[in-house]
């Protein structure tokens, strides 16, 4: 049995990531706009956890574990038969069961490209807006201690 693979698999991280940093306020109301809500069942539902998050000493040293956090995880399958996952930071159970069912109508071919223009782009325009906003901001409070005038102190 062969696999098809439909042009959005590639770009299946994209929106989960774009979805999974969508704020929940943003995704109940992008879930209130959608006319057609698939039915669905739950393979697994929404609980709540924790993660180890790793980091690395400027970008390059060795991991090491840098604390925990939450998650909340849930995945489902439409009665069309896609799977869809969701996780998300923090305890946010309904949060994390529309990213999944989301995530499932996102790999229909017949809903894709309505879903992506409709939902996941400008949700992914807002995240940008607000990654620029945050880096113009802390820009703003920048030191160059190179350009600084150094003075000497009497002996």
């Amino acid at each position: 049995m062969s696999i098809k693979s439909h042009p959005a698999d590639s770009r299946r991280s994209d929106w989960l990531s774009t979805l999974a940093q969508t704020d929940p306020q943003d995704l109940d109301a992008a879930w209130d706009m959608l006319e057609d809500k698939p039915s669905y069942q739950f393979l697994r539902k929404p609980e709540v956890g924790m993660i180890m998050v790793q980091g690395r000493a400027g970008n390059t040293g060795k991991r090491f574990n840098f604390g925990e956090m939450t998650i909340t995880r849930c995945v489902v399958q439409t009665s069309e038969g896609c799977q869809g996952f969701g996780y998300v930071a923090g305890s946010k159970p309904r949060t994390a069961e529309r990213i999944a069912v989301l995530d499932a109508m996102l790999q229909d071919p017949a809903l894709y490209e309505e879903l992506n223009s409709a939902l996941i782009e400008p949700m992914a325009r807002r995240i940008e807006a607000q990654k620029e906003q945050v880096a113009k901001t802390a820009g703003a409070t920048r030191v160059n201690f190179f350009t600084m005038p150094r003075t000497r102190t009497g002996k």
